[in-house]
């Protein structure tokens, strides 16, 4: 394995992609800053417009050669920049989705000069027709409600009520609040179900996930919980610690269960591993 893969280095993107091969990547999935006045650490989420979609236009064009032949393209925007990120993409790649996350935003508060925003937009795009698309992988399986009322004759064996449906293009899945148990210290954090369906259906396994903007880390935790492989950058030294600690979670606390069985039942042919 090559020694960029399945790392996150703590620097500058557009610097950084210099360390990945043309053509090794099957799955770009990125949340770049929206350049709504975050605070990141940095100034990368307060610039001009214009710098800001110039911004946007190099980063885009150092990544996409990064992709393979049949490699896709997940982005996340704001309705404010949207339009002029998915041009951008169009006159490269041909886009497949605009998905909608509505972020399921409590109905208080908001704007009194405007409707209340509570969706982000998600841009899916393609390099040519033969992009990897794994649907089984992502499916949502049918309640029993809505199987039982499909119990006549006609649909018995019917494979799309056995195996679900293919998601839509809005997808309703909470924000993460606070007291939320995936909860990392980051502004923007998404939630890893979003995450997880895109790297399903888009990378397959043992395939590599490229996030330019890794933040705090759930596009490599995602990756690795799939069984992808996965690479990425981060400004901020403060994310990469965060990254740092979520990703050795898991396997920490399957040492740490391994540690408290060995302790109850001893094991003479495993003392000496």
């Amino acid at each position: 394995m090559s020694d960029w893969v399945n790392r996150v280095f703590c620097e500058d993107a557009l610097a950084g992609m210099a360390r990945i091969p043309d053509g090794s990547i099957d799955l770009i999935l990125t949340d770049p800053p929206y350049n709504l006045g975050k605070d990141y650490g940095n100034d990368s989420d307060q610039q001009s417009v214009a710098a800001y979609l110039d911004w946007t236009e190099q980063w885009i064009d150092k990544a996409l050669p990064k992709l393979k032949p049949n490699g896709s393209l997940y982005i996340f925007s704001t309705w404010r920049f949207a339009p002029e990120i998915f041009v951008m993409l169009k006159k490269r790649m041909t886009m497949m989705n605009e998905i909608i996350w509505d972020r399921r935003v409590p109905s208080m508060g908001g704007s009194v000069r405007s409707f209340t925003s509570v969706h982000d937009t998600i841009g899916f795009f393609v390099n040519r027709k033969d992009y990897y698309f794994d649907l089984d992988a992502v499916r949502i399986a049918y309640d029993a409600e809505t199987k039982k009322a499909r119990s006549r004759s006609i649909f018995v064996g019917a494979k799309w009520l056995e195996v679900g449906y293919n998601p839509k293009d809005l997808w309703s899945v909470s924000r993460l609040h606070r007291e939320h148990p995936e909860r990392a210290d980051h502004p923007t954090q998404k939630p890893l179900e979003i995450i997880e369906r895109m790297v399903k259906a888009s990378c397959p396994p043992d395939g590599v996930v490229l996030d330019l903007f890794m933040g705090s880390g759930t596009t490599a935790l995602a990756a690795k919980r799939c069984g992808r492989n996965f690479v990425g950058f981060e400004l901020n030294r403060a994310y990469c610690e965060i990254i740092e600690s979520r990703l050795a979670a898991p396997e920490q606390a399957a040492k740490n269960t391994v540690k408290r069985r060995s302790a109850k039942k001893p094991a003479p042919e495993e003392a000496s591993n």
